[in-house]
C-alpha cells in the first residue's frame, strides 16, 4: 500500500472513531473507488458505510453495502449482509416519519438528513478496525471486490442566515498595492515592447538603403503609455461594450427578463445601489451556454454586469443572486477597474491571434503560411504576457469579492453552489465543444471560476463527494505555492471561506471540508520532502547567488596576498550572472530522474484511478505517478493550437489537461488527431490545474507522437550550465 494512501485510510478510520464523519467521508471516499488497492479499498468501503449511515446520508450507506454482499470474503459479506438489514429497516421507519429531512438534486430527490447529529448511530454494527481490518493478515486481503456505484450530483441544500452581524472588515491594503502594482505592470510592459518596436524599426532603416531613421523613434515612450493608459480606463466602458457587442455578441440583458430567471436578483441589486447611493448598474448578456459572469467599468455609475445565458440557465434563482452580489462587490472595491484595463488591451490582441490563425489555415496547403503561424503563436504569447500581468491581483480579489456577497445576501451556502455549478458548467461546455472556446479563455481573468481549474474538477462530480473533490484545495500544505501561474484562488480555499462564515452566522455549511490537521505528520515530512525537490532549480538561485559571493570573496583575498591576480575579470560582477544559470541547471539536473522515472506497464495507473489521484491530498506534481489513459482527444484544431496550448483528454472518468512539446518537423502533430481515441502513457501531475506530461500519444491505427520532455529538459540545463560557465570565465 502506497504511504500516501495508508495515511489517508488512517486518518479516515480515526476520524471515524471521534464522530467527524464528514471528514472521514472525505479520506475514505477516494481510496473507496481506487480498484488497484484492493484491500486499502474494501477497507475504506466498510468505513463508508458507517459514516455515511451515521451521518444520515441512508440511501448511500445502502447502495454501498449492497455492493459489500457481493464480496467473495465470506466474513465481510456476513458483516455487510447485517448492516443492510439494519439499514434498510432504519430507512423505512425514517421515511415514515414526519421529521425526515430531504435535500435536492439536480433532477430528482434524494434523502439526507442533519449532519451534526449521529442520529443513526446503532444502524450498523461497529467494525474494531485496527484489530480485524488492518494488516497483511487482516480480513481484507481477498482482491475481490465489487466497484461502488456512482452517487450522482447531490446538493444539500444548505439553508441561509434568516438573521446575521456584519462581518468584521478585512484590510484592503494589499488589495490597493497589488491594483497599483498591476498598474505598473501594465505599463512596464507595453513600454517596453513599443521601445522593441521602434528600436527594430530605425535599426531596420539604418540597414536599408537611401533610408534615414526617424529621430522621433528614439524618444522615450513612457509619458505617452502613461497617456494612453488614463485615456483607456476613462473610456473603457463604451470600448468594452463594443468589442463584446462585436465579438461575442453581447446584448443588453431587459430588468423584466431578469426576474424570470431571479426574482431575488433585481431586490439584492436595488436595494444594495439604493444603500450606496449609486444608480443601478447596467445589466448585459451574453449567448454563450458556459455559465459565466463578469464585470467592467471604470465608476460605478458605469459599470456593466455581465452574465451568460447558461448561466442563468443552469443556476437556481438563489444562487444567481449571489453571483450578481459578488460583481457588487467588486465594484464596491473598485478592483473592477484595472481589471477593464486588462481585458480592453488583451481582448483584441486575443482576437489578432485568432484571424492570424485561421489565415494559416487556408493557406496550409502552401509555404505561405508559416509567417501567419508563427505571427499567430508570437501573438499568442502576447497576449499570455499582457495577461500575466494581474495574475496577482486577479487571485486576491475574488476572495474579497465572495466574503461581500455573502454579506449583502446572508447566503454563503448558495455562493458555494454556483461556484461548483459554475465549474460543472464549464466542463460540461468544454466536452460539448470538444475545445475551450475562445470565449472562455480570453474572458478568463475576469470570470468568476478559471476554466483550467474546472476542466477536472468540474469533469468529476458525481463521481465523488464534494468534500472529496475539494480535499487537495483545502488540505495541501503547498497549494498556494503552486497557483503562482493561475488567474484565480483555488476553488477549495474559496469555498471553505463560505463555510467559516457560514458557521459564524450559525449555520450549516453546504460543504463540510477538512482541516491540514488531517494530515500525518509523517505524511507532512515526505511532502516537505517533496517540495523542495520540486522547487530544486528555483532553490538554485540563492544558492547560485551564495557561490558567487564566496567566489569574489575568495579572489579578493588572493588579490589581497597576492597569490592570484584575476580581479580584472571579476570587478564587473557580470560574473553573478553565470553562477546563478549554474545553479539553475544544477537544480534541473537534480530533480530530473524525480520528474520523469521509467514508465513499466505493470505500474501504470488507469483512467478509471483519476478520481483518486486528484483528491490525494498530499500529492505534488513531483510525484510524476505514471498512468496509461485511453480518451477522445479534445483541444482547438489547426493553427490556432499550433503550440499545443489546447489538449485535454476526455476519458470515461473525467477530463484533464496534457501537455506536449515536439521536435520542429514531426510527421503528426496532436492537433491533427482532435476527436479521436487515443493512448496516452506519461506523468499525472497534480497541482492548481493537474495535467499529464506526455510521453506518447497512440492511436487506433498505430500512430503514436513522441513527448520528449526529458529531452528537452536536458537542454534546458545544458544551456544554462554552458551559458553561466562562459559569463562565469569571460564576464
Amino acid at each position: 500500500m502506497p504511504s500516501h494512501t495508508e495515511s489517508a485510510l488512517e486518518a479516515g478510520l480515526a476520524a471515524l472513531k471521534q464522530g467527524n464523519y464528514q471528514t472521514a467521508i472525505a479520506q475514505l471516499e477516494p481510496i473507496a473507488t481506487y480498484q488497484s488497492q484492493g484491500n486499502a479499498s474494501l477497507q475504506a468501503r466498510v468505513g463508508l458505510v458507517m459514516a455515511y449511515a451515521r451521518s444520515g446520508e441512508l440511501r448511500k450507506a445502502i447502495a454501498l453495502c449492497q455492493t459489500l454482499t457481493e464480496s467473495q470474503n465470506p466474513q465481510v459479506k456476513e458483516w455487510a449482509n447485517v448492516a443492510l438489514t439494519h439499514l434498510t429497516k432504519k430507512r423505512k421507519n425514517s421515511q415514515k416519519s414526519p421529521n425526515s429531512h430531504h435535500a435536492t438534486a439536480d433532477n430528482s430527490p434524494a434523502q439526507t438528513a442533519a449532519n451534526t447529529q449521529p442520529r443513526y448511530s446503532s444502524a450498523v454494527p461497529s467494525v474494531d478496525f485496527q484489530n480485524q481490518y488492518v494488516g497483511n493478515n487482516g480480513l481484507l486481503n481477498s482482491p475481490s471486490y465489487t466497484q461502488p456505484k456512482e452517487f450522482g450530483i447531490y446538493w444539500r441544500q444548505a439553508k441561509r442566515a434568516k438573521v446575521w452581524q456584519p462581518l468584521k472588515k478585512p484590510s484592503l491594503i494589499p488589495l490597493r498595492l497589488l491594483s497599483a502594482g498591476t498598474f505598473m505592470a501594465v505599463f512596464w510592459v507595453l513600454r517596453e515592447i513599443l521601445k522593441f518596436v521602434m528600436a527594430t524599426i530605425n535599426i531596420t532603416l539604418v540597414k536599408l538603403p537611401y533610408l534615414e531613421p526617424l529621430q522621433l523613434l528614439y524618444r522615450d515612450p513612457s509619458r505617452l503609455v502613461f497617456v494612453v493608459l488614463f485615456v483607456a480606463i476613462a473610456i473603457s466602458p463604451w470600448l468594452l461594450d463594443w468589442l463584446l457587442a462585436y465579438f461575442y455578441g453581447q446584448k443588453e440583458l431587459s430588468k423584466d427578463i431578469l426576474p424570470n430567471y431571479s426574482r431575488e436578483t433585481p431586490r439584492v441589486l436595488h436595494r444594495y445601489c439604493q444603500q450606496r447611493h449609486w444608480p443601478s448598474p447596467q445589466l448585459r448578456i451574453l449567448p454563450i451556454s458556459a455559465p459565466i459572469a463578469l464585470t467592467y467599468g471604470n465608476l460605478p455609475r458605469n459599470a456593466r454586469i455581465v452574465v451568460s445565458q447558461g448561466l442563468l440557465e443552469q443556476l437556481a434563482d438563489d444562487e444567481i443572486a449571489t453571483i450578481y452580489a459578488s460583481q457588487l462587490g467588486q465594484i464596491t472595491h473598485k478592483d473592477f477597474v484595472i481589471m477593464s484595463l486588462v481585458l480592453l488591451i488583451t481582448l483584441p490582441i486575443y482576437k489578432l491571434y485568432q484571424q492570424l490563425a485561421a489565415w494559416a489555415d487556408k493557406l496550409s496547403k502552401g509555404v505561405f503560411h508559416w509567417p501567419f503561424t508563427i505571427g499567430s503563436s508570437l501573438v499568442y504569447g502576447l497576449w499570455c504576457v499582457l495577461t500575466g500581468t494581474a495574475l496577482l491581483y486577479s487571485r486576491l480579489r475574488p476572495y474579497h469579492s465572495d466574503r461581500l456577497a455573502a454579506e449583502i445576501t446572508g447566503n454563503p451556502n448558495a455562493l458555494t453552489r454556483a461556484l461548483l455549478k459554475i465549474s460543472i458548467g464549464i466542463a460540461a461546455d468544454v466536452q460539448r465543444e470538444a475545445q475551450t472556446s475562445g470565449q472562455l479563455e480570453s474572458l478568463n481573468i475576469l470570470l468568476p471560476v478559471s476554466y483550467q481549474q474546472s476542466i477536472s474538477l468540474g469533469s468529476i462530480a458525481g463521481h465523488l463527494t464534494f468534500e472529496s473533490m475539494l480535499m487537495w484545495d483545502s488540505v495541501n500544505p503547498y497549494r498556494r505555492w503552486l497557483t503562482i501561474n493561475n488567474t484565480h484562488p483555488l476553488i477549495g480555499d474559496r469555498i471553505r471561506n463560505l463555510c467559516q462564515i457560514a458557521q459564524h452566522w450559525h449555520i450549516d455549511p453546504e460543504v463540510h471540508l477538512t482541516s491540514q490537521k488531517s494530515l500525518s505528520e509523517k505524511t507532512l515530512q515526505v511532502t516537505h520532502q517533496s517540495f523542495l525537490l520540486q522547487t530544486a532549480p528555483f532553490l538554485g538561485l540563492p544558492l547560485g547567488f551564495v557561490f558567487a559571493g564566496l567566489i569574489w570573496l575568495t579572489w579578493q583575498t588572493a588579490f589581497a596576498f597576492k597569490f592570484l591576480n584575476l580581479k580584472w575579470i571579476y570587478e564587473d560582477w557580470s560574473f553573478v550572472i553565470g553562477c546563478l544559470l549554474i545553479g539553475f541547471s544544477i537544480g534541473i539536473v537534480i530533480r530530473m530522474n524525480s520528474f520523469f522515472p521509467n514508465i513499466k506497464q505493470n505500474s501504470v495507473q488507469t483512467d478509471q484511478q483519476l478520481p483518486y489521484l486528484l483528491t490525494n491530498p498530499s500529492s505534488l506534481p513531483i510525484d510524476s505517478i505514471p498512468v496509461q489513459f485511453v480518451g477522445k482527444l479534445l483541444g482547438r484544431q489547426g493553427m490556432s493550437n499550433f503550440l499545443s496550448q489546447d489538449l485535454i483528454l476526455q476519458s470515461s472518468t473525467g477530463l484533464v489537461k496534457l501537455h506536449h512539446v515536439s521536435w520542429l518537423g514531426q510527421p503528426i502533430n496532436p492537433q491533427d488527431l482532435m476527436g479521436r481515441q487515443i493512448i496516452v502513457t506519461g506523468w499525472f501531475r497534480r497541482g492548481a490545474t493537474p495535467w499529464i506530461d506526455i510521453q506518447t500519444i497512440q492511436t487506433q491505427s498505430g500512430k503514436s507522437i513522441h513527448s520528449p520532455h526529458p529531452i528537452w529538459s536536458t537542454i534546458l540545463a545544458v544551456a544554462a550550465q554552458a551559458w553561466g560557465a562562459y559569463i562565469f570565465l569571460v564576464g
